[in-house]
Order: C-alpha cells, then structure tokens, then sequence
C-alpha cells in the first residue's frame, strides 16, 4: 500500500479551508452584506481607513454606539469609514432583525455610518472577515464579546484590534486612528 505524502496529508488536513483562505491577504478581499440589503464589500473603502466593530442592542456596551458616531462624524472627512457589524453572538444582545436593528441606531444615537447584516464573529459559522481577522491577530485579538474593534489602513492590512471596554474615544484609538490616517495622506501626497 502506498502511504501518502506529507504534502497531500496536510493539504487533506486543511481541507475546504484552506482553499477559502487562498488569495485572501487584505480585509479588502472580503464582502458583507449591507443592512439595507447589497453586497458590501470591503474594497469599496480601497484608500480609507476602516474601524470595524462588532456591535449589539442590548449589551452594557450599547453607549458605544453614540462614541462610534462622534469618532465617524470627526474624521470621516480625513478617510475614516467606521463599520457597524450586528452581532448576536454574545449574550444574545442582539435578536433583532436588520430594519429593527437599523431603526434602533437611528432612533437612538443618529447612527449614519455604514453597517451590515447581522453575522456570526466567532466560532466555526464566523463570517469569512472574522475568520481571517482571528488568524492575522492571534487568539488574545478575537472578540470576546460585543464592540470588539479592528483597525485596518487604506491598503485592507489589519493593524490592531481594541477589546470591547477600550472606549472608541479613548486616547489609544483616536491615536492610533490619526497614526493612520497621516500615514496614509503622507503616502497620497
């Protein structure tokens, strides 16, 4: 009997995974769907920083939502994107479906910042964003809970993450959000 490969075990080993993953190197490689319905893909923000967050109704983090709008009305004019990603992963904080969930961020904290459908951020169903998100960071920078945030620069390179009770306000992400954002108008110019 003829014992296969080393090669071809872990090719076998990785399996349909492994070929979801080909080709994806930047977060500009994947897609969401829009709350209001449509494809969202990432590479719509090509040239724009991004700070992707996890978010939920009825979480004690819900607040953030009305720090997430001040942090997009400041900077969205330097090339700023926040995305709002519904997630009811954690404590089932978010049952609703994408018009109550919209209707909810409008109503309550003037939510006018892109945001998708409601997706999985964890575990084996997570969205393919997700997914490669927790491989490029390691398993300390996976959500643990909702409003996890992941900053990614103009080029779709994931450059940090900020855990769930980091204010998006606070001095570390404004920080790091205005870090990139000369970054990048110093490369553009």
């Amino acid at each position: 009997m003829r014992m296969p490969s080393l090669a071809a075990l872990l090719l076998f080993c990785l399996g349909a995974q492994g070929l979801a993953e080909d080709g994806q190197e930047s977060a500009h490689d994947f897609s969401f769907a829009s709350i209001d319905g449509g494809p969202l893909p990432l590479s719509t923000f090509s040239g724009k920083v991004i700070l992707i967050v996890n978010t939920a109704s009825l979480c004690g983090f819900t607040k953030q939502y009305a720090e997430l709008q001040a942090l997009h009305e400041r900077y969205v004019e330097k090339g700023l994107v926040v995305l709002g990603v519904p997630s009811n992963d954690f404590g089932s904080q978010e049952p609703g479906g994408s018009q109550e969930i919209k209707s909810f961020c409008e109503v309550n904290y003037g939510i006018n910042f892109p945001m998708t459908e409601k997706v999985k951020v964890k575990g084996e169903n997570a969205h393919p964003f997700y997914a490669w998100a927790a491989e490029e960071v390691g398993f300390v920078g996976k959500p643990r809970w909702n409003f996890h945030k992941y900053l990614v620069d103009s080029n779709g390179e994931l450059l940090a993450w900020f855990s769930s009770p980091t204010s998006p306000l606070s001095s570390k992400v404004v920080t790091a959000i205005e870090g990139v954002l000369v970054a990048g108008s110093e490369n553009a110019g």
